[in-house]
Order: C-alpha cells, then sequence, then structure tokens
C-alpha cells in the first residue's frame, strides 16, 4: 500500500473482491475512480436462461458495483467494449473450436481487453496506477545483470534493469496468475493486486467490515466463461456453431467404432463426462478428434500418456532463456493443477516442451503456463503435434 495518495483507477465487476479493493484503498487515502465493463453477452441465448450466479455479469453483480461507488463517493464510469470483446474473444473462440482445438479465451482477455483497456483509461483519466480484483502478485526486482539479456520486445529490453515479476498468489487455491502471462511489464508496472496476498478468509471478513452486500448463502465467485447463461459451454457452441456440428462415429485406436458423437467442436481432448458410452468397466476419455475424417477417438481412462507437447505464441513476462537451448521449468497446463516439471526449447516464439515424467494428453488451444519457484516466467498455446 503507498503511504501517500495515489489517484488509482479500480476495476469494478461487482463481484466480492473488487469491491473489498476498493474499499481498501479508499480507506488508505487514495483518490479512486471506478470503471466496470460492460462485455458482449450472447444474443441467442434464450431468453429465460438462467443467468448463474457465479457469472461476473449478474445484475446482482451490475448493482453492487454502482453501489460501492456510490457509497465510496467515487465516480464511477460504465464502459461499453461489447463489440470488441465479441471481436477480439468471442470470435476467435469460436473459430477455434472449429478447427478442433479448445481455446482459453481468458488469456487473451487479459491482455487485450481488461489491462489493455484499463491502461487506456488509467491515462485518459489521469490515474497513476490500476487495481483489480485478482488473486496475484507483482514484485520489482533491480539486477543490473539482467541488462545483458537479450529480447525480441521492446518494453521487455527496457525493464530489464528494473523489471517487474508476476507471482502467484498467497492463497494458492484462489491464485488466478495462470491466466496473466500475457501481460507485458508495462501492464505490470502499473498493476495493483491488493488481494495477493491475502486469504479469501480474510477477504470475506473484510466485506463484512466494510458493509459490502452480499449474501452467504447465495453468493458465488466469478469462475466460468461469461459470454453465455449456463456452466458449460456445449449449448452456447450448438448455437453458434450449428454448420459445424456434423455426427459422426467414436472410436478406439484400433478402430473400433463404440458410439456416436454429435459434432467435434463439442468435445475437448480428456474430456469423460457426455460421451454417452454406457457399459464400460473403466471410463473412456477423449483422446483426438480428426477433422478430416470427423471422428472421435477414445481411449481408457489414462490409458495414453505424452512425452513432450508443441508451444506456440510464446510470451515472456521479465526475462527470455536463450533460444534453442533446453531450459528446465515447472508448469502447469490447468489454472490449478499440480506443477510438475520439464524442459522447454523454443525458437521464434516456438517450441516443444518435453515432459520430465510422461503426462496425459495435453489440450490443444489451452495454455502450457512456465514457473521458476512463484514467479511466472511466461507462457504458450498448446498445439497439435505436426
Amino acid at each position: 500500500m503507498h503511504p501517500v495518495s495515489v489517484k488509482i483507477l479500480v476495476a469494478l465487476s461487482g463481484g466480492i473482491d473488487s469491491s473489498v479493493v476498493a474499499h481498501m484503498l479508499h480507506a488508505a487515502g487514495h483518490e479512486l475512480i471506478g470503471v466496470r465493463f460492460l462485455l458482449w453477452t450472447d444474443p441467442l441465448a434464450p431468453a429465460m436462461a438462467e443467468i448463474l450466479p457465479s457469472k461476473c455479469c449478474t445484475a446482482q453483480n451490475a448493482a453492487r458495483a454502482g453501489r460501492v461507488a456510490k457509497n465510496l463517493g467515487i465516480p464511477y464510469h460504465l464502459v461499453d467494449l461489447s463489440e470488441e470483446f465479441k471481436r477480439t474473444v468471442v470470435d476467435p473462440y469460436l473459430q477455434g473450436h472449429r478447427t478442433g482445438v479448445t481455446p482459453n479465451p481468458c488469456v487473451g482477455c487479459n491482455r487485450t481487453i481488461k489491462f489493455g483497456k484499463l491502461i487506456e483509461l488509467m491515462e485518459e483519466y489521469g490515474c497513476e496506477k490500476m487495481a483489480t480484483g485478482h488473486y496475484a502478485r507483482v514484485a520489482r526486482e533491480e539486477k543490473i545483470a539482467d541488462c545483458k539479456l537479450q529480447s525480441t520486445t521492446h518494453d521487455l529490453q527496457s525493464a530489464m534493469c528494473n523489471r517487474h515479476l508476476l507471482l502467484e498468489a498467497v492463497d494458492k487455491t484462489k491464485d488466478q496468475s495462470y491466466y496473466l502471462y500475457g501481460l507485458s511489464q508495462e501492464q505490470l508496472s502499473k498493476c495493483l493486486f491488493p488481494l495477493g496476498a491475502m486469504q479469501k478468509s480474510e477477504v470475506y471478513a473484510l466485506a463484512k467490515t466494510f458493509g459490502v452486500p452480499f449474501d452467504d448463502d447465495t453468493y458465488r465467485e466469478s469462475q466460468d466463461l461469461c459470454f453465455f447463461p449456463e456452466k458449460s459451454p456445449e449449448e452456447f457452441l450448438k448455437r453458434h456453431l450449428q454448420d459445424a456440428l456434423r455426427p459422426g462415429p467414436i472410436i478406439r485406436r484400433d478402430g473400433k467404432v463404440v458410439g456416436n458423437h454429435e459434432g467435434l467442436p463439442l468435445y475437448t481432448i480428456g474430456q469423460r463426462r457426455g460421451l454417452k458410452i454406457g457399459g464400460l468397466k473403466i471410463p473412456l476419455e477423449v483422446v483426438a478428434k480428426d477433422i478430416g475424417s470427423n471422428t472421435l477417438v477414445v481411449a481408457e481412462q489414462g490409458s495414453e500418456h505424452a512425452q513432450e507437447i508443441p508451444v506456440t505464441d510464446l510470451a515472456w513476462v521479465s526475462w527470455k532463456p536463450e533460444e534453442n537451448v533446453p531450459t528446465p521449468f515447472e508448469y502447469r497446463s490447468r489454472s490449478l493443477s499440480p506443477r510438475k516439471r520439464g524442459m522447454l526449447t523454443f525458437s521464434q516464439g516456438k517450441g516443444l516442451f518435453r515432459f520430465q515424467d510422461p503426462s496425459a494428453p495435453a489440450t490443444p488451444g489451452q495454455s502450457l503456463v512456465l514457473y521458476r519457484g512463484e514467479e511466472i516466467v511466461g507462457g504458450g498455446t498448446i498445439t497439435n503435434a505436426e
């Protein structure tokens, strides 16, 4: 927390976390401006579809954001990003499913929509910093020797002597740093994550202390994709990819047909539920999708493993290892899964990650995030082996 007053742009989603952040910063004497983004939501969803309480776009959250700003007496702006969000987040998500991958839209959204737009608004409103309710931490590190490191991006080159590290949150069960590996040095230098050093239980206690309204019995944290009302994307994909949903066979590796699928975009690598294949002692899971033959390939759960995976669109947070030299990292391919070890060899944004121990088949389109202790070094998009 800053010892003197700072003008801060606060992202107010209306959730408990961002509401507590606003109260914390206000109590510390900072000058605040609140902003809430209006994002695209599915116009084809059934009119009476119930928006799950775990969605950030509920009417309750919208009302809470406005109420918090009013109670604190701070300026509050609603910014309509629906068209930009549809173009840069939703459309690539749908296109990815068309081509057989399962995209992770939150990574791109954080960099281009949330934090990208927050920096623009921060400068427009004359703020020095921006604050969000993310569970992550930023540390500033000064190392003269790091100036010798080379980078392909200007912001990394200029930041090597005074760089900002992205760190995991203290509360590992709520950590969101996995989704932030795409943030630039400029973005991190402006970010405040006041909840990163706190436990979730402390945040709930502060919410009660500050009088932030929420119902203990019905409140749910935002954790699902926000642009459709359902928990699962299946119905959303059915509404928007009707032309790509061609039924076809479900087969084992030996070619034996064991069922029929409803369209490849509805399935993802590692999926076990919803295959509608019964009568087996060991459940089956999806291990491959053959777009050319419109075939879904399954195998007994846990029977297939991978030694390596190709990764593309690699992004580096504060430093970058030497190209074409195998470099050890810990990694995650899911946000809260246990960290495991492996070795990355890369060049010009593309690489091959070799697992220390054989791993379950990774899901193309998802993110492989690289760690050095608590530091998020970077990450990339898992792709299909050539």
